[in-house]
């Protein structure tokens, strides 16, 4: 989505756009054969780096911003790229130095990796789909270029999404001076949804997955008891039927699961509601339902865990509370939704917040800037 929603708005605004893009689904299509492609493919590719060549050969272009190298287009990439372009490279997770992507094992937040900058601690716990060898691949990405210094010397400029990812990055070994923060942004210009015809009830949307934190959620909404405003939750994944069951032990909770929805649908849910809940217990990059809820005037009550704080301003857009505690998830949101006019407050803050820093006009000249200074360092560098 950030993808193409970026590429679109550099489009409406007069720039030529070549988009190249390898899909991982024909690794899937092929079976074996294709795993063992995607896993050799991974640390370096030199059809890929040989393809870009060509295509930075064809259309000559200022800027190579990329957004996703593996496992198809390997980091070797960025040396087929050389001078002849400006390099970029948009960080949507923690890969280039967490083999598992988001830093977290069984259960918790783990940094090992980039604490110690080595990927030994991902290969000896199996951090990439609890297996061993599907994470070799990955970690023997991270150390290969870790060595022969592909971020210090390749690459012209990082975007991450928040200072709290830049802090992380940084400290587990990218240039400083070259890491520059550029949050993800909503498309379009919603109108805030009138608080007086909002419905009762408080929304999660997202993928029903550990890291998301959302038995915490349901466990709150029981202690809540009957008196709780009812609970929606969007989206599907692994833990649905875990999450259902748990939830079903309480007669008194009001919780739906709603499933997957489509865009439309999950818009207006979350236009409608009172309250986004957001409990995950996992570092985040951004999480761009926030951004959703922000620009419909809809405030967001997020755990502390990683980046969502400074997203989320406590007591001017939103609430919070303590990651993977119920008990304090419970007692905040609790406490705002029985304080009158408390959310009303907090929802014309988030939708502040979107309109001085989330639209489409914001990001384009945080990216322009970006891009001048890649401009800049590829000129030194030549």
């Amino acid at each position: 989505m950030v993808f193409d929603t970026e590429a679109e708005m550099m489009e409406r605004r007069g720039h030529e756009v070549v988009r190249f893009i390898r899909h991982s689904d024909s690794l899937s299509a092929r079976g074996t054969l294709g795993i063992i492609q995607g896993a050799l493919s991974t640390p370096w590719n030199p059809w890929s780096a040989a393809a870009i060549r060509r295509e930075v050969a064809r259309f000559k272009p200022d800027v190579v911003h990329v957004h996703n190298t593996f496992p198809l287009l390997s980091p070797a990439i960025f040396r087929s790229i050389g001078h002849s372009a400006a390099s970029v490279l948009t960080l949507h997770n923690y890969r280039l130095f967490c083999p598992a992507a988001i830093p977290m094992r069984a259960g918790r937040v783990c940094t090992e990796c980039l604490d110690r900058k080595s990927s030994w601690s991902a290969l000896k716990h199996g951090c990439y789909r609890g297996s061993r060898l599907a994470t070799a691949p990955l970690a023997l990405s991270v150390s290969l270029h870790r060595k022969i210094k592909t971020w210090d010397r390749h690459v012209n400029a990082f975007i991450v999404l928040t200072e709290f990812q830049k802090k992380v990055m940084t400290e587990a070994g990218l240039p400083a001076d070259r890491v520059y923060v550029k949050p993800n942004f909503y498309p379009g210009n919603p109108e805030a949804h009138v608080w007086t015809n909002r419905g009762n009830y408080v929304v999660f949307a997202g993928r029903l997955t550990k890291e998301k934190g959302i038995d915490d959620l349901i466990r709150a909404w029981i202690m809540w008891g009957e008196s709780a405003p009812e609970l929606r939750i969007l989206g599907d994944g692994p833990l649905r039927k875990s999450l259902q069951q748990l939830a079903s032990e309480s007669t008194e909770a009001h919780i739906t699961f709603l499933g997957q929805l489509s865009s439309a649908d999950a818009e207006r849910q979350i236009a409608d509601s009172r309250l986004l809940v957001l409990p995950s217990i996992c570092f985040e990059t951004f999480g761009m339902v926030i951004l959703e809820a922000f620009s419909y005037g809809t405030p967001a009550a997020v755990s502390d865990a990683g980046p969502l704080p400074t997203i989320v301003r406590d007591g001017v857009s939103g609430i919070i509370f303590e990651a993977a505690n119920a008990a304090s998830l419970f007692q905040k949101v609790h406490s705002a939704w029985n304080s009158p006019g408390l959310l009303e407050r907090l929802g014309e803050g988030a939708r502040s917040e979107f309109a001085a820093f989330y639209t489409a006009e914001a990001n384009y000249e945080r990216l322009m800037e970006i891009y001048s200074a890649a401009l800049t360092r590829r000129a030194a560098c030549s």
